[in-house]
């Protein structure tokens, strides 16, 4: 009996199916571009969309200089840097998501309040054009995934996946369904969480979900501490990181997820809830105001000068600066 490679399909190209092999972002903000950085590195495809051809060079410039980075931390070599960048591609047309299995929402709007009207109509040009079984996904932090689930004519693909930053390092997502969120959604959504190395948190529909609710809460209860004059920003910081065990204070961590994005999320939650505790701290309005959004320009609690922070030493009345 003759034994032909044909029997075995090694002569063809093999379809692998129920495979996640395309992942579409809205948006490629801080979170976004961390987000495609992991997914990437696991070796899926990412394509994100943002609003023109100039704010997409300067993203994809900004994921080559995060890579060099790493390479300079002897993480990462320069071959496969390029094959990282190599999956990752920028549009402003949505129907490149087309082939992708799941999309991820992650616009970043910097008008105040949830979006809810922006972020319906992105759902909407997202379903127009993918496939039947895509799964929609939002990164949203602070609203309800029911109140989106409107913008479907699918309603049963739409789940929340909040990651939490920094991305690379925190291993676990926050995956939340509604009421008519589908098991073949969620299965997706946790094989996939998998295969970039994350564990799904299932949680109850809630506003915040679990990370943001107490980050918020946190980092208020240190604003006060601050503005009593407890204790300086640095020290708020030093004694929280040694009983929790965490990298970061809340004053770094509220720097390094940008005082205005924390300064939304209280908006949000306290809208949602009227608790005083979620009710934003006037220093972190204060600071909202004048555009002290933390490290991405340089100044917040601290002084940056990219990833590194200094101390500043200014009274609090006068948000940390040395006055004349």
């Amino acid at each position: 009996m003759s034994i032909t490679l044909d029997r075995f399909s090694l002569n063809k190209q093999l379809k692998v199916t129920g495979q996640i092999q395309k992942v579409g972002l809205i948006g490629c903000g801080a979170i976004g571009q961390e987000i495609a950085l992991l997914i990437s590195q696991k070796g899926i495809e990412v394509v994100f969309i943002d609003l023109d051809e100039e704010l997409i060079e300067t993203i994809l410039k900004s994921m080559s200089d995060q890579l060099d980075i790493i390479i300079n931390r002897w993480g990462m070599t320069g071959s496969e840097k390029k094959l990282v960048m190599s999956r990752i591609n920028g549009s402003i047309h949505y129907h490149d998501l087309a082939d992708c299995d799941i999309i991820i929402e992650t616009i970043n709007s910097q008008k105040p309040g949830a979006n809810l009207e922006e972020r319906l109509e992105v759902l909407r040009k997202v379903e127009a054009v993918v496939k039947p079984d895509t799964v929609i996904t939002s990164n949203t932090a602070t609203m309800m995934i029911s109140d989106l689930a409107i913008a479907l004519e699918h309603p049963e693909r739409l789940l929340g996946m909040h990651f939490i930053s920094p991305v690379s390092r925190i291993n676990l997502v926050e995956v939340v369904s509604h009421f008519h969120t589908n098991e073949a959604s969620f299965l997706t959504v946790k094989k996939f969480a998998g295969m970039i190395g994350k564990k799904v948190i299932k949680i109850n529909e809630s506003p915040g979900n679990i990370s943001t609710r107490m980050i918020v809460a946190i980092i208020n209860e240190a604003c006060d501490i601050l503005t009593e004059g407890v204790a300086s920003v640095a020290e708020v910081d030093e004694v929280m990181m040694e009983v929790t065990g965490n990298t970061v204070g809340p004053f770094e961590m509220a720097d390094r997820y940008g005082v205005d994005k924390i300064h939304k999320w209280m908006q949000n939650l306290y809208h949602e809830f009227g608790e005083l505790k979620y009710k934003p701290s006037p220093i972190i309005s204060r600071m909202v105001r004048a555009k002290m959004f933390g490290m991405r320009v340089g100044e917040g609690f601290y002084k940056w000068d990219g990833n590194m922070k200094s101390i500043k030493t200014g009274s609090i009345k006068n948000l940390g600066r040395d006055m004349f």
